[in-house]
């Protein structure tokens, strides 16, 4: 694994330097958009709404729409930004574990400690741990605030960022409002089938069907030949850069006139041909 960013965790006098892992993977098969027609890639490109150019990614800046104005915000800009500057984990309290809503987590990433002693690490772990609470913490991440639970799995140090509460959204359905009565027998009959699918939760046993299906598809179709060139689905480079092009009508009428009006000037300089003398009639004599 490669580390994402390093910092500290801090609580009270302690300070813990750790480095930041993602703790998760995505293991779907990645696929592309091609044209039906003749298989080439389709891909998406960031143009400029004013000149029309395609724009690099180090051209790109940030910008905040209020409906009538625009603020650009420059990377410069965002890096003065104190909470983006902090690489400091500031522990703000410990819970116990049991009153966080599982609704709240969002990403996880695995702490490692980061210097010569790993002493601090080891005993915050043991503290949550003996303590079976959770430390709520503050971090800034990827140009983002964010709130936090530390946690324990295994002998590692997790962190879980959580969502600000007022990016949950509350569930109210007038469906739910009206009064339903279950009567006990309903109530041991459901509860019987709940205790025949009774078992402890082993993740190791689920598998992603669908992205299992989808891998033997394609190698059936690898098999089978069913394939065309990768080099081919590119297509032909149409500019210096080497990368597909997408002209739009204007700019695909303008270049045709231009280059119809440069074949024109082109002719013109050219010298004209001779036209062959004509044969002089011979006239008969009586």
């Amino acid at each position: 694994m490669r580390s994402i960013w390093k910092g500290a965790i801090a609580f009270g006098l302690v300070n813990v330097p750790v480095k930041v892992y993602s703790a998760t993977e995505d293991h779907d098969v990645h696929l592309h958009q091609v044209h039906d027609k003749d298989g080439g890639r389709i891909r998406y490109q960031r143009r400029c709404e004013i000149c029309g150019k395609i724009v690099d990614f180090e051209n790109i800046n940030k910008a905040y729409d209020d409906g009538e104005q625009t603020v650009i915000l420059t990377d410069d800009d965002l890096s003065k930004l104190p909470e983006e500057r902090s690489r400091e984990i500031e522990v703000v309290e410990f819970v116990p574990s049991d009153q966080l809503d599982p609704i709240m987590f969002d990403r996880s990433y695995f702490l490692e400690p980061d210097g010569a002693s790993t002493k601090a690490y080891v005993l915050l772990r043991r503290t949550l741990e003996e303590t079976e609470r959770t430390a709520i913490v503050h971090f800034a991440l990827r140009q983002k605030t964010r709130l936090g639970a530390l946690r324990i799995r295994g002998d590692v140090l997790m962190l879980q960022s959580l969502l600000w509460d007022d990016e949950v959204r509350e569930a109210s359905f007038p469906s739910l409002d009206e009064k339903v009565r279950i009567s006990a027998k309903e109530l041991e009959m459901s509860s019987s089938l709940v205790d025949s699918f009774a078992s402890d939760f082993a993740p190791e046993k689920f598998t992603d069907d669908y992205q299992e299906q989808l891998r033997e598809l394609i190698d059936a179709k690898l098999k089978k030949g069913d394939t065309v060139s990768t080099e081919e689905t590119f297509g032909e480079p149409t500019d210096e850069t080497g990368k597909g092009e997408v002209l739009d009508l204007m700019e695909a009428l303008q270049r045709s006139v231009e280059k119809n009006r440069a074949a024109q000037k082109s002719d013109a300089k050219k010298p004209a041909r001779k036209k062959p003398a004509a044969k002089s009639a011979r006239r008969e004599t009586a």
